[in-house]
């Protein structure tokens, strides 16, 4: 058996990403598909002691409404400063900064040369899974795949990856057709996220939904143990 899943890569994600990154054999980046404004591909959330704050990654969007996400230019190379001295400044009193800050220092020192919001997006993913001990291969979906619908492309990058389960989340339920893959063989498998537990976070009121950094430096070599390798049903 081998189990897979297929999603958009994002901006620094939740621990829930990473959760689901846990649970498979292997984790599928869609880059391939349309870019969404507005949307976690280059933006995320964190804690601060004024509450919550975006960190927005500058993309080149004016007049390329079709790009893919793995067509899309960051806009601005001063991001990352920026972004980091925004992490410090919400962070630094944490627990566990001392101790990774350095890493997502550098991470982001080598941000700076980097043109494509997915190699961006790759780059943190690959940082969060070593911090993470996750071994899990992370790899981008074929360039070739069965037409445009969404049941037909994510059966057709299955079929290329040799799978038979399916790993997606629950807003998936809306347009997934679970017959047209049982009828290839694949078995949607849905992921629960909820029963999370709290955790010290140094910014209240305790939020779950904010990168996965604010787990990180709050909770440290500890991090895995308010994680899960989720359910499904």
């Amino acid at each position: 058996m081998k189990r897979v899943a297929i999603i958009q890569s994002d901006y620094i994600p939740w621990k829930g990403y990473f959760d689901i990154i846990r649970s498979v054999d292997e984790f599928i980046l869609l880059d391939c598909v349309q870019y969404t404004r507005r949307d976690w591909r280059n933006r995320n959330r964190i804690c601060t002691e004024r509450g919550l704050s975006w960190l927005t990654i500058p993309v080149e969007t004016k007049g390329r409404y079709y790009q893919k996400i793995n067509e899309v230019k960051v806009a601005d190379r001063g991001w990352s400063k920026r972004h980091w001295k925004r992490i410090e400044a919400a962070y630094s009193r944490a627990p566990f900064f001392e101790q990774y800050g350095g890493r997502f220092r550098e991470a982001y020192d080598n941000a700076a040369g980097m043109q494509m919001l997915s190699r961006v997006n790759l780059h943190f993913i690959t940082l969060v899974n070593d911090i993470l001990d996750t071994k899990t291969p992370v790899v981008p979906s074929p360039p070739r795949y069965d037409g445009e619908d969404r049941n037909r492309r994510l059966i057709s990058i299955c079929r290329h990856a040799g799978a038979d389960e399916y790993l997606t989340g629950p807003s998936a339920m809306d347009y997934l057709d679970a017959e047209q893959f049982a009828a290839e063989g694949i078995s949607i498998l849905w992921a629960d996220y909820s029963g999370y537990p709290e955790y010290s976070q140094l910014h209240t009121p305790f939020r779950h939904d904010v990168s996965i950094i604010d787990l990180i430096f709050n909770t440290g070599p500890s991090a895995p143990s308010y994680m899960k390798k989720l359910a499904w049903t």
